[in-house]
């Protein structure tokens, strides 16, 4: 629903406006805080590092972006906002944060120098559909004793979709949850009632509002991400559709049921990559006679894939 400037508030689960929350030095010490499980006072310094967009840029995959905070102590965290599902979430959050770990060393360094580093993923989809727990951290343990290896690796996992009516009082990174899914003004100063630093985060989110040029990136921002979500929603039914076809053929092989399964997720993949590369053509200002032309489809599938997306 349309905004009036007088009444626009900024969301922050829009991961542009996330990130900008994260600039405020106060608002990363409580998030921190919350998210160690410490009382903020004791998070003396958090340095906000340069992040940036994947090389393919913004409109490929929608790009992502993050925050990565480095502690005095040397530890690292790196904060992502997801609001689209992400079929490969688990494996490329590992990814990362093992290259957040292993980048830290200079060659001929030595292992000591190795600082903690957590991976948090801030995800407005249920990542693990077969529960309601709405935040998790993960580590490295035993899985006989269930005593920890390592605390040097950790993953956290904060799933807004999950979210309870009736939260805690005395979780602060359940009150952070309810903060950045919160969609209305009323929402945001309830929650900075109760918590300085949510109340620094949503006197943040005002200013943010206010400002003309930030909007307009947060917008843009809003609008890559819809474009996204109608695109992938757009490739499952067609993904579904042609999976089948391709599945029915390796279910001769393979067993009918896994094969049929297997062709979905492969139509799926196929179908979201050029629909994906149809929307990044039609940005950039390529007619549809060229988009048919490099994607080798027929000029109606372009028609059609542009009108069901925008």
């Amino acid at each position: 629903m349309a905004q009036t400037t007088n009444d626009f508030i900024m969301l922050p689960i829009v991961d542009f406006c996330f990130k900008e929350l994260m600039r405020n030095p106060k608002v990363r010490q409580g998030f921190v805080a919350a998210l160690l499980k410490v009382d903020p006072k004791t998070v003396a310094e958090t340095t906000l590092l340069p992040t940036m967009l994947s090389k393919s840029g913004a409109d490929d995959k929608l790009g992502i972006l993050d925050v990565l905070i480095r502690l005095n102590d040397g530890t690292q965290i790196d904060m992502e906002m997801q609001v689209a599902h992400f079929e490969a979430w688990q494996k490329r959050i590992i990814f990362y944060l093992c290259k957040m770990y292993t980048d830290q060393l200079k060659k001929g360094e030595d292992y000591d120098k190795l600082k903690k580093c957590v991976h948090v993923s801030i995800l407005d989809f249920k990542h693990f559909p077969d529960d309601e727990e709405c935040y998790r951290t993960i580590a490295l343990r035993d899985n006989k004793t269930n005593v920890l290896y390592s605390d040097l690796l950790e993953i956290q996992i904060l799933e807004l979709k999950k979210l309870p009516e009736e939260l805690p009082e005395d979780n602060d990174v359940i009150s952070w949850m309810r903060f950045f899914s919160g969609k209305k003004a009323e929402d945001f100063q309830t929650m900075a009632n109760k918590n300085e630093y949510i109340g620094e985060a949503w006197e943040t989110l005002m200013e943010l509002s206010a400002d003309e040029r930030k909007r307009l990136e947060y917008e843009a921002r809003e609008k890559a991400i819809r474009d996204y979500k109608a695109a992938i929603s757009y490739a499952r039914k067609e993904g579904e559709s042609k999976g089948m076809e391709i599945g029915i053929e390796q279910g001769i092989e393979q067993g009918i049921e896994q094969g049929i399964k297997q062709g979905i997720e492969k139509g799926i993949e196929q179908g979201a990559n050029l629909i994906l590369r149809i929307i990044k053509m039609h940005k950039e200002g390529a007619s549809n006679e060229k988009i048919a032309e490099a994607c080798e489809v027929s000029l109606e599938e372009v028609g059609r894939v542009l009108a069901e997306v925008f």
